[in-house]
């Protein structure tokens, strides 16, 4: 007999059910979901849609750090003893995101090991994202930068969700993520799209080809 496939731990499902101390909270496109200078007091964990995070210097000027989906978390400063947001996350898109209290959150990562897990391999994997973007900031030109972004934000090489079409997103936006202007951006996204790495249509269509962008040295 063939064993039984062990069932999949679905972190959304026990996230629904932690009780009294989340909610649902839906945001239309460009509607802040929290500021910077809030206090941290949630973890927050995207059902649906997206998320960007935004940095704002004393200048007022601005960045964007990460762009989040579905299946990630967020807002997870506190549980690392940050009093309040280092950053304002916006929903790029409308989104659905579970809000769970700062206790709660650290209650049930006790309580269950396979929703542990998960949150510590998201927390290894931003670092290492933040480890690479500096890089990629330091070392790569804008065109490689603005591919990895896209590639990124289509979270190629994830096998939970992966996606091949995005949600509109402003060519400000990624012109913020990779530290150019917008119309550096737009040169570029002409030319993945005449060499058929990307295509419009009521979105942006990420093709693989647009690896060869970012392998090419």
């Amino acid at each position: 007999m063939k064993p039984k496939k062990k069932i999949a731990f679905d972190a959304q499902v026990f996230l629904e059910s932690v009780g009294a101390s989340r909610k649902v909270a839906q945001f239309r496109r460009n509607e802040t979901v929290f500021y910077q200078g809030e206090a941290a007091d949630s973890v927050m964990y995207v059902q649906r849609g997206g998320v960007k995070l935004t940095v704002e210097n004393e200048s007022g000027k601005k960045a964007v750090v990460a762009i989040l989906g579905a299946g990630d978390f967020f807002g997870e400063g506190g549980m690392a003893g940050q009093k309040i947001r280092m950053g304002t996350a916006t929903a790029i898109v409308p989104t659905t995101v579970l809000v769970i209290g700062k206790r709660e959150m650290i209650r049930v990562l006790r309580a269950e090991h396979e929703l542990s897990d998960r949150f510590i391999m998201h927390m290894l994997a931003r670092n290492n994202r933040a480890e690479a973007d500096l890089t990629d900031q330091l070392f790569n030109s804008t065109e490689k930068r603005l591919a990895r972004a896209l590639l990124l934000f289509a979270r190629h090489g994830r096998q939970d969700q992966p996606q091949k079409k995005l949600p509109k997103v402003s060519q400000r936006t990624l012109a913020e993520m990779i530290g150019t202007t917008r119309d550096r951006v737009n040169l570029f996204m002409n030319k993945f799209r005449k060499l058929g790495f990307i295509e419009y249509n009521g979105g942006i269509k990420i093709n693989k080809s647009l690896l060869s962008v970012v392998l090419h040295s």
